[in-house]
């Protein structure tokens, strides 16, 4: 089996991975994120998980490399980490009552080969009537500062939501493992055939 490389240093995305329970390692890709001019969030977020994967390929010559970007989108703006309580208080105070679309941007690179696929999947978050003590309260408990719509769906920030939609739970979170799996099989790797490999 070739080497499988998660071409993030996000601690959510390693312990999603980690459920596929494959060995794997992690690398830190250094991609500029700016987006381009009239660049789509789709687009965006495709663009830079294939380059997050080819980024770290250097080094792994002979590798599956996974790279995933994120954003969040609200009234048509495309939304990052918040980093400071007060923007944390903007990005909610924004989502009270409306709906998010998160998208994730999956790439598996085959540095060998050349070759990559990619997808871009939908996730969409509906968001309660948020006042400004819950926001403030909810902030406080969790400060979700490096998450991109300033929560963390996978804790506390579960009380914001009226309800989510989308194909998998994961994808939220930074990582489509449903997609994923798919992704790896048409390079050749069967997670569940790796599960009890005969040696």
């Amino acid at each position: 089996m070739k080497t499988l490389v998660l071409g993030s240093t996000s601690p959510f995305r390693k312990s999603i991975l980690e459920k596929l329970n494959l060995a794997f390692e992690c690398a830190k890709p250094n991609v500029d994120e700016t987006a381009l001019v009239n660049e789509t969030p789709q687009a965006l977020v495709e663009r830079l998980a294939i380059e997050k994967a080819k980024a770290v390929a250097t080094e792994f010559p002979d590798a599956l490399i996974i790279g995933s970007d994120q954003v969040a989108v609200c009234d048509g703006e495309i939304l990052g980490k918040p980093h400071t309580f007060e923007n944390g208080i903007k990005q909610l105070s924004k989502f009270s009552n409306k709906s998010v679309t998160f998208y994730t941007g999956l790439c598996v690179y085959d540095s060998a080969s050349n070759t990559t696929t990619s997808l871009v999947e939908p996730f969409i978050v509906h968001f309660n009537e948020l006042s400004r003590s819950e926001i403030e309260s909810y902030l406080k408990a969790e400060q979700p500062y490096n998450c991109a719509g300033s929560f963390k769906s996978e804790g506390l920030g579960i009380c914001l939501f009226k309800k989510l939609e989308g194909d998998d739970p994961n994808t939220l979170i930074g990582l489509p493992l449903i997609k994923l799996v798919a992704l790896l099989k048409q390079h050749g790797l069967d997670t569940l055939a790796q599960q009890n490999p005969t040696s």
